[in-house]
């Protein structure tokens, strides 16, 4: 197949294209096509910085779209909720827009999001069917998601994987949680009864492939595995991983002062469940935390 994918060179996008390259030819957008090649390394892949001289997407087999400013890292202030906001918008409108003026377009688009669509919830478990609370991470998502299925037609299905806290020890929260943790420094934020729905590295990626390979399958799917766990059961896990305590609290005034309103994105949860992907018959190969964990502490 040839792929167009967007936001390769994320902690997400390098996996994905250290999967799919071996039996796929890439074309992977990029801001920095000479950074990317450097930090990608496969011979299937080619690269371009724009899609500005593209008038469509004839010849794309399908389009995997994973671009958006990191929604960690930095406070959200007026100029940087913009970014959040139009760095996911713009690409997405822009290859919608390409795949409807395509003669032959793409059989598949699958155009990423994020579990942050429901907002803050208590401890209901959500599956896709379930009715969001608005707040800024829902406003980034529910445009998100409409801009991708705006491209659906008989001839494209459109996939939208809502993405929980995904599990690897290259990159993602995990990655920045370990080394505290290691030190006997972890512990829950706030009262930890907060949700989180987390995924595997492994089982997103199959995930993807799952949607790229199946015909039915479109839509929205929440990409969590089956058994979301309060804060607390999760820094209680990891400790158990680690073989070291995990006591030392994070208290949800300290978080606000640092960090502003992103902060609510570690004192406020969801419990997702993968409803829909479990019903396309999508297997798990890490459905509990404390395998999944143990799989990558071990790595």
């Amino acid at each position: 197949m040839n792929i167009l994918i967007t936001g390769a060179t994320g902690f997400i996008g390098q996996a994905l294209v250290s999967r799919l390259a071996p039996e796929h030819t890439l074309l992977i957008l990029t801001r920095n096509p000479q950074k990317a090649a450097r930090v990608l390394r496969h011979p299937h892949c080619s690269f371009t910085d724009n899609l500005d001289s593209l008038s469509d997407l004839n010849g794309i087999d399908a389009v995997i779209n994973l671009a958006g400013e990191p929604i960690v890292g930095k406070r959200w202030s007026p100029a940087q909720k913009q970014r959040l906001c139009h760095s996911r918008w713009d690409i997405t409108q822009q290859l919608a827009e390409l795949i409807r003026q395509s003669d032959i377009p793409p059989p598949v688009f699958i155009s990423a999001s994020a579990v942050g669509f429901y907002g803050i919830r208590n401890t209901e478990a959500l599956t896709e069917s379930s009715i969001p609370n608005p707040d800024f991470a829902h406003e980034i998502c529910a445009k998100w998601e409409a801009l991708a299925l705006s491209a659906a037609n008989e001839h494209t299905r459109v996939c939208i994987p809502r993405i929980g806290i995904v599990l690897g020890s290259q990159g993602g929260a995990l990655a920045k949680m370990l080394p505290a943790f290691k030190l006997g420094l972890g512990g829950p934020i706030s009262d930890g009864k907060q949700g989180m729905s987390w995924i595997h590295l492994e089982d997103l990626l199959s995930l993807l492939e799952f949607m790229l390979k199946s015909p039915t399958v479109a839509g929205i799917y929440n990409a969590v595995a089956p058994g979301p766990v309060s804060n607390r059961e999760f820094t209680q896990t990891l400790g158990q991983a680690l073989h070291r305590p995990a006591i030392v609290p994070a208290p949800a005034w300290v978080l606000n002062s640092l960090l502003g309103e992103q902060a609510m994105l570690l004192t406020k949860g969801q419990y997702v469940m993968p409803e829909r992907a479990l019903a396309a018959g999508f297997n798990f190969r890490y459905p509990r935390l404390s395998e999944a964990l143990a799989a990558i502490v071990q790595n």
